[in-house]
């Protein structure tokens, strides 16, 4: 309670002091009642009352008490550089503190968003995504730079590939177009010659 202005008996501002916390919304040890007000303050028994005397300013909501971040945020910092996290420090194991199944998913989603735009690019077709998606998915390719190297070398395979099998087609029909010329002259020499044979018969 406080003591009267006037030096009497105490006066409980208990009820003033709970109506004030309502009406501001914060709690009771945020109230400050003006000491120098007590018989007027203790007149006020509503809610109206009280907000009145929150105009007047003889009740007032006292400010928040600061709670610096300051050493929470070099303590941080520190701790991005590698402070502070030696053995000593750790009270989770590996596994817990950054899990492996945390790791093979990112790598993975790394993986197939890879393949996903390569694809989208046309860089690699349909046949050749799936098959490196599965290759993915058995652990094959440790990280991106591996799996774009693997794609690389895949399609210079299949361009030499397709190169040579082109080589060979071309030059099987470059041996047929010749064989079928070759026979052609042959069956003409041969119409030729029987030509040349009938001729002599025919003055006869």
């Amino acid at each position: 309670g406080q003591r009267a202005g006037g030096g009497g008996a105490m006066v409980s501002l208990k009820l003033q002091k709970r109506l004030a916390a309502s009406v501001l919304k914060c709690g009771k040890k945020k109230v400050w009642l003006d000491p120098n007000e007590v018989n007027e303050i203790s007149m006020a028994n509503s809610r109206q009352n009280i907000r009145k005397l929150v105009k007047d300013g003889f009740v007032i909501r006292k400010p928040q008490t600061i709670h610096s971040k300051a050493r929470a945020r070099l303590a941080a910092e520190a701790k991005s550089k590698g402070r502070h996290t030696g053995y000593g420090k750790r009270r989770g194991t590996r596994e817990a503190r950054l899990p492996t199944k945390l790791l093979w998913l990112r790598r993975l989603r790394v993986l197939r968003r890879l393949l996903k735009k390569y694809r989208d690019q046309k860089k690699i077709d349909r046949h050749m995504y799936h098959e490196l998606y599965l290759k993915c998915k058995g652990n094959v390719y440790k990280n991106k730079r591996v799996l774009i190297e693997s794609i690389h070398k895949e399609k210079a395979e299949r361009i030499r590939e397709k190169t040579i099998a082109d080589q060979l087609e071309a030059r099987r029909t470059k041996n047929k177009a010749s064989r079928v010329r070759k026979l052609q002259r042959r069956e003409e020499r041969l119409a030729a010659g029987l030509h040349f044979q009938q001729a002599p018969k025919d003055k006869k």
